[in-house]
């Protein structure tokens, strides 16, 4: 089957997002060659992006006007966006999936191709993570705190152990972590099907 991998840039005290949307200025602090790298490798291992609708229409705003090779893949690669108020897309090779969020992933990971990858979209993460889709979360880990904002990890998850598969730091701070759910240890309650919208 096809992997599921989570990558989100966090700060150190656990948000993805400041406390207004796209409040992500902070990113800046660590953004240079190494992690530029680390995204296109990373985009180069995988074929379909996953996206909750805020997420999705910040992305499409972002990338459309940008150039470079990761815009390039951001532009051209197939993106699913799980949302009920979304209008027809207008970003490129871009699929709006109403409902069933859980189901479709699982179905998606059953189909041939490369890794998948979900950006931001803590809302449409969580609502995954109860029903074991997500094979690797990804981290980069800022060193900065927000003192409030969105956490990336929210309910209806529950407690759930990782283990780690790998540590590397950069010379700006920034320590990417990599880590996989262990066996068994999955959130008990399966929420309704919503809350992918972010």
């Amino acid at each position: 089957m096809r992997r599921l991998i989570l990558w989100n840039l966090v700060t150190l005290d656990g948000y993805f997002d400041g406390a207004e949307p796209w409040s992500i200025d902070w990113h800046e602090e660590v953004w240079g060659e190494e992690l530029e790298r680390f995204s296109l490798e990373q985009a180069a291992s995988a074929d379909l992006l996953l996206f909750g609708r805020v997420t999705y229409e910040g992305m499409a705003r972002h990338w459309t006007d940008a150039t470079g090779e990761i815009a390039d893949f951001m532009n051209t690669v197939p993106k699913v966006v799980f949302s009920t108020t979304l209008g027809d897309p207008d970003w490129d090779n871009t699929r709006v999936v109403r409902n069933g969020a859980a189901a479709e992933v699982e179905r998606l990971k059953r189909e041939p191709g490369a890794d998948i990858l979900i950006f931001g979209s803590g809302s449409l993460a969580s609502s995954l993570m109860p029903h074991g889709l997500i094979d690797e979360y990804r981290l980069g880990v800022v060193p900065v705190v927000l003192g409030r904002g969105r956490p990336l990890f929210g309910p209806p998850v529950d407690r759930t152990s990782m283990t780690l598969l790998d540590a590397t730091p950069l010379r700006s701070g920034c320590v990417i972590l990599k880590y996989r759910p262990r066996d068994g240890s999955r959130s008990g309650t399966t929420p309704a099907d919503g809350g992918a919208e972010r």
